[in-house]
């Protein structure tokens, strides 16, 4: 009896692994905020480039087009969200202003808008019709208000500012709520300017004195998101062909970086390991050529097996993907760019169809403190709060799943539990064959999500992830296996 008390007071001691209450790992700094943890989940939206070029054929308005040119005769939003719903894309950015200064909603400050145009006789709202589809689809609703205005003739003196900000107001004001505002790095150039035709030139690191304008903006919109080459929340990507680095970092530093600042492409496109802000990349690519919508671009546009190798250079590497859908001169989304967007949606569907890592047996190298509170398991359980954790000194380690017979892999997912910081510096994926361990792929970077695609998809009953090297314990909230 003596002995059996003894043995039930040793495990209540703590002693005993499974009743161990072990401290979570400290926080590597910079972590993202709620915000930027709620963008990292929407992983993809579209971007909508409407304007007078859509009808001049410009992909850049000098600013000097007669209102009455914008004229869309069969204007549907309804299927613009539709389309772009169906297609897996969670939200919209739509092209307010454009460099040209035409104001897709009736503005109250300036007369270059819808509201002097020939379309629905002056009466339209652009911005107010898209905001209702996004709602009855249940989309994200974001805008683009180009700082740049070619129409403007006091574009590069003060009181442009005022005018900037009082466009901002309406349109938070009458269209919230807003996920994201984008803010473009094109500014300053030649310009019909209210009829001057010169060049203007901006200092593009003080003129805008963007810290006000985004106060302003974060007043009437708390959990709204900035884009711009360097944030403040979600930043470039360096280029508009569709991909972010193979190591990509969500982390830089904003010290020495403004918008359309040169040089500074390949930094945006891997970010910084030693960055002192958390500002993750965002891949803004177009399904066409051009941003807007042009005739000619009919047979050019993306092909489905485009848009997958883009979504896995885009949300396979930890960004986010902004694709442009521009609408025709009837306001419709063109019957190539939807069939397009339905068959990247089928490739998506066909590849991520049946995870192999659900039910399957799972082991590491090590947990923290022994406890099951970091358990392998964790990374099956589809709960993005619990993860496989190891002691703070552990750098390294490796996470194995065991399906219980042969299957055909194609894709592997894995991604980091990311709120208390991006840490992996690089990882291998093995799998068992012939009584052995062989390699199959290696990468750098993982972030909120990374997607390996086997280039010779194999055969195997198990697959080993090793984490070679980490900036602290590495921490894995999920691993998915195609």
């Amino acid at each position: 009896m003596r002995s059996k008390i003894a043995i039930f007071l040793f495990s209540l001691s703590g002693i005993s692994c499974s009743f161990t209450q072990v401290p979570p790992p400290e926080a590597i700094e910079p972590i993202p905020s709620e915000r930027q943890l709620a963008w990292h989940d929407l992983e993809q939206y579209a971007f909508v480039h409407f304007t007078t070029n859509t009808f001049t054929e410009k992909e850049w308005g000098y600013g000097d087009e007669k209102p009455d040119i914008f004229n869309p005769t069969e204007m549907n939003t309804d299927q613009w969200v539709q389309t772009i719903k169906d297609a897996g894309l969670k939200g919209i950015v739509l092209t307010c202003k454009h460099h040209d200064g035409f104001c897709l909603w009736p503005s109250e400050y300036t007369d270059h808008s819808v509201k002097s145009s020939q379309w629905k006789d002056g009466k339209g709202d652009v911005v107010k019709d898209v905001r209702e589809s996004c709602t009855k689809y249940d989309l994200k609703f974001g805008v683009y208000l180009s700082p740049w205005d070619r129409n403007r003739a006091d574009y590069a003196t003060p009181s442009y500012i005022e005018y900037y900000r009082n466009q901002l107001r309406e349109l938070f004001g009458n269209y919230g709520p807003v996920f994201e505002m984008w803010f473009d790095g094109a500014n300053g150039g030649d310009g019909f300017y209210g009829g001057a035709n010169e060049k203007r030139r901006i200092g593009g690191a003080t003129y805008y004195d963007w810290p006000n304008t985004i106060k302003l903006v974060r007043e009437m919109e708390p959990n709204i998101v900035f884009f711009s080459d360097a944030g403040p929340d979600i930043r470039w990507c360096g280029n508009e062909k569709g991909y972010v680095g193979e190591t990509n970092w969500c982390m830089i530093s904003t010290d020495t970086i403004y918008a359309g600042k040169p040089r500074i492409n390949a930094l945006l496109n891997q970010g910084s390991e030693d960055g002192k802000q958390w500002i993750p990349a965002e891949v803004d690519v177009s399904i066409r050529l051009g941003w807007f919508y042009h005739p000619e671009e009919d047979s050019l546009v993306k092909t489905p097996e485009q848009l997958f190798d883009i979504y896995l250079s885009s949300v396979g590497r930890g960004a986010n993907l902004i694709l442009n859908i521009p609408p025709d001169q009837r306001g419709l989304l063109h019957e190539n760019d939807v069939k397009s967007l339905q068959g990247w949606k089928k490739l998506v569907d066909e590849a991520f169809a049946t995870n192999l890592a659900l039910g399957c047996k799972t082991k590491a190298s090590a947990k923290r403190g022994r406890s099951v509170q970091f358990a392998a398991s964790n990374v099956v359980d589809g709960d993005k709060e619990t993860y496989w954790a190891t002691d703070d000194d552990i750098l390294q380690g490796s996470l194995e799943f065991d399906f219980g017979k042969s299957q055909l892999v194609k894709y592997v997912l894995l991604q980091e539990y990311i709120r208390l910081g991006q840490r992996v510096r690089a990882f291998n994926v093995q799998i068992w064959k012939d009584n052995s361990w062989q390699e199959v792929d290696k990468a750098t970077t993982i972030g909120y999500k990374r997607i390996i695609r086997l280039e010779n998809p194999v055969e195997t009953q198990k697959i080993r992830i090793n984490i070679e090297d980490s900036r602290a314990c590495p921490l894995i909230s999920n691993i998915e296996i195609y």
